[in-house]
């Protein structure tokens, strides 16, 4: 049968006041594992990276951009060919209907099988890695949440105790891979558990906090994006609320286009060819615009430097969100948070370029860069309906990003309210939505046995 994600999460069980020793314990391993996972996951995608781009230094974008035509269409149809043998090794392997990460947090207090998880991680990661245009923090969320939810089985935890350790689990596994263990913290409360209740709040901290620390042993400790220092201006905050105006509508079509895409994910022969034909597809489209492939983290970093051209910011405007479509509609596993910051930075800096026309005397050029921090963080929020956890992400993400605190909760702020008036559901949502679950969800982890391979 097919269940429908909810979001904000407000049936989920009632968290006890006082967690026992057993969950604290389970909390502090989950936290080493999510870090040391996220580490080894993130080390595989530099590897293959690397291999496939031939390439020791430098970013991913210049590696593809130096790259052959035919080398790149190639990649891409091995990317294509690796998502179809993928979901047939899975689905052999885990014949048995499961859910994603969303409805299994949401709608079965955080049954997750672990190994089954993990393989959809080192999955995500190569394809990722050879350039399907999704984000690399699905694999240690995943990572993250199952051990959490492994550690609550075996130490025979409450259902709310299972439910919010592998939510923090999974914050904790955006954490490391990024280096934002507060943002972690809050996305997995207002994202994950869609509240912001007291008791949680420890556990989530501290979890994050823990993974965070760990990576460090394996990732560098440096900030996503660099973000020059930037005039907060009457120009910028009138342009805030009309740009958080625009983004709360753009950002309704942009979850209902993923929606869409995971909805319709290939079924029966399809599983062997769209995967093929999506990529090739993909392959091609990057000759001419090579920014299409990857996570869009190089994308993000040159919108907020203005090194793109008025023509390159809006093919990529469109070109982006529907490769990234694609891929999910191909069947491949992936994270969607770097696409959004894409997405959003993109719409920002140009609508940036425009509003400098508008007021040219009040928008130097020098400044323009800060219409796309702007623009990432108010689609983000509004795409995902967690204003909270957006803003403090783009805080720790970015140098120099508190500068820009009061343009950007107040387009966060009016994009976030707009989009509720028009969408209920967020990106997770919808991407968590029609999958396929046994109709009777489990009520209480078995042994730790059940929980790695049912």
């Amino acid at each position: 049968m097919l269940w429908s994600s909810p979001q904000p999460n407000f049936t989920s069980p009632a968290l006890p006041k006082h967690f026992s020793f057993r969950f604290w314990v389970a909390a502090g391993v989950t936290g080493v594992a999510a870090g040391l996972a996220a580490g080894l996951l993130m080390k595989l995608l530099r590897l293959v990276q690397h291999l496939a781009w031939a390439y020791q230094a430098g970013d991913f974008l210049t590696a593809v951009q130096h790259s052959p035509a035919r080398h790149r269409v190639l990649l891409l149809s091995l990317a294509g060919g690796l998502t179809a043998g993928g979901l047939w090794l899975a689905r052999r392997f885990w014949p048995k209907p499961g859910w994603g990460l969303s409805s299994g947090i949401w709608l079965h207090a955080g049954a997750l099988p672990l190994l089954a998880s993990l393989y959809n991680g080192v999955l995500s990661v190569v394809l990722v890695s050879l350039g399907a245009a999704l984000g690399r923090e699905s694999a240690p969320k995943e990572a993250g949440a199952a051990f959490g939810a492994g550690l609550a089985n075996l130490g025979r935890l409450t259902l709310p105790e299972r439910q919010l350790l592998a939510a923090c689990g999974a914050g904790a596994g955006m954490a490391a891979v990024y280096n934002v263990p507060f943002g972690g913290a809050l996305f997995a409360l207002e994202v994950l558990l869609g509240s912001l209740a007291l008791p949680a709040v420890l556990p989530a901290l501290i979890v994050s906090f823990i993974a965070t620390w760990v990576s460090w042993l394996l990732l560098p400790q440096v900030s996503t994006f660099t973000v020059p220092v930037a005039a907060v201006t009457p120009a910028l905050l009138v342009w805030s609320v009309l740009f958080g105006l625009l983004a709360g509508v753009v950002s309704v079509g942009y979850v209902r286009l993923v929606g869409l895409a995971r909805r319709y994910q290939p079924a029966g022969s399809a599983r062997w060819w769209l995967p093929l034909v999506v990529f090739a597809g993909l392959g091609l489209a990057s000759v001419p615009f090579p920014e299409l492939l990857g996570n869009g983290r190089n994308v993000v970093q040159n919108a907020i430097d203005s090194r793109m051209s008025l023509a390159l910011f809006g093919s990529l405007l469109v070109l982006r969100p529907l490769a990234t479509a694609a891929c999910l509609r191909a069947g491949a596993p992936g994270g969607l948070f770097t696409p959004t910051l894409t997405f959003g930075a993109l719409l920002g800096g140009l609508a940036g370029r425009g509003w400098a026309v508008v007021w040219p005397a009040a928008v130097p050029s020098s400044s323009l860069g800060a219409y796309a921090v702007v623009g990432a963080g108010a689609i983000l929020a509004s795409a995902t309906q967690a204003p909270l956890s957006s803003i403090l992400l783009m805080l720790e993400l970015g140098t120099h990003v508190d500068k820009l605190l009061m343009p950007l909760l107040i387009a966060t702020a009016v994009a976030t309210h707009v989009a509720r008036r028009l969408e209920a559901r967020s990106i997770y949502a919808v991407a968590g939505a029609h999958q396929e679950v046994p109709a009777t969800p489990p009520h209480r982890g078995g042994d730790w046995h059940a929980a790695i391979t049912s």
